[in-house]
């Protein structure tokens, strides 16, 4: 039988995807209830816009609850306060000296499922992300991307606030 995965993630992505579950169960099926109700009462279903449009809109968010309880059933907190910040973990934040661009940055390390980007979370699954795990300060980290080789050197870790 195929291990099941576990989604490992911060307290703050838990509570997000439970809160985003709670909406989209309690508000947004409302709505789209509603929706659908008005849209039946303009009469003619087959050539109704607005019917077909909610019901895409029900199914989608059918699929994301579905999604989200999937996800949270496997879920692993990391428990922030348990976090040993004397080597790099998911949890942590990371203040990296990228040698190419003599520059620095901060990375903070999660699950799979709060990873952005745009928000500098990357998944402890990522290239960099893995390159990285269980990293101290002092380290140097080479990590194999797409683009080529890139060089870190680990300045500091601390957990996520």
């Amino acid at each position: 039988m195929a291990e099941i995965k576990k989604n490992i993630m911060t307290y703050a992505g838990l509570k997000k995807l439970e809160d985003e579950l709670q909406d989209l169960k309690v508000n947004r099926r409302q709505e789209v209830a509603q929706k659908i109700k008005e849209a039946r009462e303009q009469g003619d279903l087959s050539e109704n816009a607005e019917y077909d449009a909610a019901k895409d809109e029900q199914r989608d968010i059918e699929a994301r609850i579905e999604e989200l309880e999937k996800l949270l059933k496997n879920v692993e907190v990391v428990v922030e306060d348990e976090i040993d910040t004397e080597k790099i973990s998911v949890g942590c934040c990371v203040k990296l000296f990228d040698v190419e661009y003599d520059e620095e940055i901060e990375f903070s390390i999660v699950g799979s499922t709060e990873a952005n980007s745009i928000q500098h979370k990357i998944s402890n699954e990522s290239p960099v992300g893995s390159a990285l795990m269980g990293k101290k300060v002092g380290d140097t980290v080479v990590v194999e991307t797409q683009v080529g080789q890139i060089e870190y050197k680990v300045l500091e870790i601390t957990r996520v606030s």
